[in-house]
């Protein structure tokens, strides 16, 4: 396991889906460093700490939680660092407070439906002393945009409209043009249907395209440039566009008729997506 620099001031540890870890990001300033997600366990944590030991870079200052999902921010007390999030994700945090972590809580919660039985296992492998483990609360909450100054290396966070989450943060760094998606970009799952949310797509992505960013990183990809991400745009504005029923055959010859074509691997992902979209909001 090793840090990718993208340039002196970035660094990313890369996903590890088998282990449902997502990619945690490293932003270096003068005086501080910034940490971008806390990582699915104290495990993951720690093994991030020791490859930002190695790096040599100023102290970490602050850790941003993207979005209120436990693979993102379970790993935060082991930073020892101001920890920063959206009002919607910090209830979340509030939530998790309560929880308690032997194995007769995480089946309950496992049964309920609060947590994923992939969850249980990590905290089960992952979280030494956790009968006794309580999560930090958060120190700063924000509500719409916060900018942190690293040392002579700005951070914009803005809470933006997402597919994934109703609580979806990014971080900017102009100097760099880097932009942390976390998981924003991505569908999610209702009923037990993967879905992108239809209605936020495009207020989503003119959300995220409003920074003028040459890489993006996400919360489960390795890094995407400008040219992947519009493709990845492109896919799935086109196969919304002709998604309006709760048929994927009809959606799929409705792509034909507008494309020409038929729709490859992808935007035959995103088709049915969509069309789950329309069958979620449908009952």
């Amino acid at each position: 396991m090793t840090c990718f620099k993208i340039n002196s001031s970035i660094y990313y540890l890369s996903n590890n889906d088998d282990k449902e870890r997502p990619t945690l990001g490293l932003i270096c300033g003068e005086n501080y460093s910034l940490v971008v997600d806390a990582g699915n366990s104290v495990q993951h944590a720690q093994e991030f700490l020791k490859e930002i030991e190695a790096l040599n870079v100023p102290p970490v200052k602050y850790l941003v939680v993207t979005h209120g999902h436990w693979d993102h921010f379970l790993g935060l007390n082991e930073f020892g660092a101001t920890i920063i999030v959206n009002s919607r994700t910090n209830q979340v945090i509030n939530d998790w407070q309560g929880y308690s972590f032997d194995d007769d809580s995480l089946q309950q919660y496992v049964d309920a439906g609060m947590m994923t039985s992939k969850c249980m296992e990590v905290i089960k492998e992952e979280m030494p002393g956790r009968e006794s483990f309580r999560l930090k609360s958060s120190d700063i909450i924000f509500e719409r945009s916060l900018t942190i100054d690293l040392g002579n290396k700005i951070c914009v966070l803005e809470a933006i409209r997402s597919t994934h989450s109703d609580d979806s943060t990014i971080i900017y760094v102009p100097d760099d043009k880097v932009l942390f998606l976390g998981d924003s970009a991505y569908g999610t799952t209702t009923d037990s249907l993967f879905h992108y949310k239809q209605s936020l797509l495009l207020p989503m992505i003119e959300d995220i395209q409003k920074y003028d960013a040459t890489y993006f990183l996400l919360g489960h990809e390795s890094i995407c440039d400008i040219d992947e991400m519009n493709l990845y745009w492109e896919e799935l504005i086109s196969t919304s566009k002709v998604t309006d029923s709760t048929s994927l055959e009809q959606t799929i010859e409705g792509f034909k008729l507008e494309k020409k074509r038929s729709p490859n691997q992808n935007e035959l992902f995103f088709l049915q997506a969509f069309v789950n979209d329309r069958i979620i909001h449908s009952k």
